[in-house]
């Protein structure tokens, strides 16, 4: 009986398990590829710049894909128009505007397969100068903030983004190189020891002074550094940009706020659509993703050394690193010649080692893996301009 039982089961889990199809779900395999814009009309000594891609589905690799080859313009109700020229792929550029904050602006768009698109006039809202940057030493890391004003109590509405830059160094200091033929020392230009890092902010960070009697933003929080992180190991820089927005526009980016980054639990603000002021000039009802802000875009850079932090934080290298002694003669085997004189090879020669009493050449090399040597994998040798 027991047996007539147990093939009665694995019977019916055949059967489940035949006829089981994997589901994708629509909004996983929706055909639809809408528009991205990003960037503001900006109307002070630097440059506008929007940025165009398309939205992909879940069930592809990449995150977007950039939209080129399209045609765009910055128009204002009179009639001048301002033409954008494509810089890099989906990255468009004008010169300086010298913007009348007494008119409207849009931005014209047309795409390479013919269609065209306007955001809604709005109107040049000025942004008041950054006060100041400052950072506050926690018990896990540094919290960056920045102060701002406007007198004329006008504002109130404030959107940050930033690009931070840091200077810091491989786990391993390698003084050695291969030529192809054989390790010689390196030249100053071949050093991989000491490199900057570069990142932009991927939250969307806001701030209000609605409900304040004064329009005055006081320690509005930027980012946060954990204590470990190599970013602070020798020396950071980062460059604030600070936009004026509309109640329209702050409505906007607060909506696309909790929909991208807020959304964890129950708890947590629900999931809603974000209305964009830029539509399709034939079919207001497709999907744009974007809101364009008329401006004049206020920027400040500040330095941090790491000798103003706490001496106890010390970076968390991101490898796990080793090294090995490479010989020239390991029981009548080069081993040098064969894993560190090949151009390409997994391993790269710290420094050479000697024997004692041996001076002419080296024995061998005290060598590790390319991640714990050479910074250039996370970073550029190259130092910024603007670095100090």
């Amino acid at each position: 009986m027991k047996s007539k039982m147990l093939l009665l089961w694995l019977f019916i889990l055949s059967l489940n398990l035949g006829c089981k199809k994997a589901y994708n779900p629509p909004a996983v395999t929706a055909p639809s590829s809408y528009l991205v814009v990003e960037g503001v009309i900006n109307g002070n000594s630097d440059s506008t710049i929007i940025k165009l891609s398309r939205t992909v589905n879940l069930s592809q690799n990449t995150k977007s894909k950039t939209e080129t080859n399209a045609k765009l313009s910055v128009e204002d109700v009179s009639g001048n128009i301002y033409a954008l020229k494509e810089a890099s792929s989906g990255r468009y550029t004008c010169a300086p505007l010298n913007l009348d904050s007494t008119k409207k602006y849009r931005l014209h768009i047309q795409t390479n397969n013919g269609k065209t698109y306007f955001s809604d006039y709005v109107q040049f809202t000025p942004t008041p100068a950054i006060d100041s940057i400052g950072y506050h030493i926690t018990s896990n890391g540094l919290q960056i903030y920045a102060n701002t004003h406007d007198p004329k109590n006008n504002t109130r509405y404030y959107r940050w983004d930033f690009v931070e830059t840091w200077r810091f160094h491989s786990k391993y200091q390698s003084v050695s190189i291969t030529n192809g033929t054989d390790i010689v020392p390196r030249r100053p230009d071949q050093m991989i020891y000491y490199c900057f890092g570069s990142d932009v902010s991927n939250n969307i960070i806001l701030g209000s002074t609605e409900k304040l009697q004064q329009d005055v933003i006081y320690q509005n929080p930027i980012t946060t550094i954990v204590s470990t992180s190599e970013k602070i190991e020798i020396k950071y820089s980062i460059l604030l940009k600070q936009y004026a927005l509309t109640k329209d526009a702050y409505l906007y980016w607060q909506n696309l706020k909790k929909n991208t980054e807020q959304l964890g639990s129950i708890f947590d603000a629900q999931p809603s659509t974000s209305s964009g002021n830029i539509h399709n000039a034939a079919d207001p009802t497709e999907p744009v993703i974007g809101f364009i802000s008329a401006t004049n875009v206020k920027s400040k850079r500040i330095f941090i050394s790491n000798d103003a932090l706490p001496p106890s934080w010390q970076p968390a290298y991101p490898y796990n690193c080793g090294t090995d002694s490479v010989f020239v003669n390991y029981n009548g085997r080069n081993q040098v010649a064969l894993f560190l004189i090949p151009i390409g090879s997994a391993s790269i020669p710290i420094y050479p080692f000697y024997y004692p009493g041996s001076t002419a050449r080296p024995d061998g090399y005290i060598s590790s893996t390319i991640s714990c040597t050479d910074c250039t994998i996370r970073g550029t040798t190259k130092q910024p301009v603007f670095w100090k």
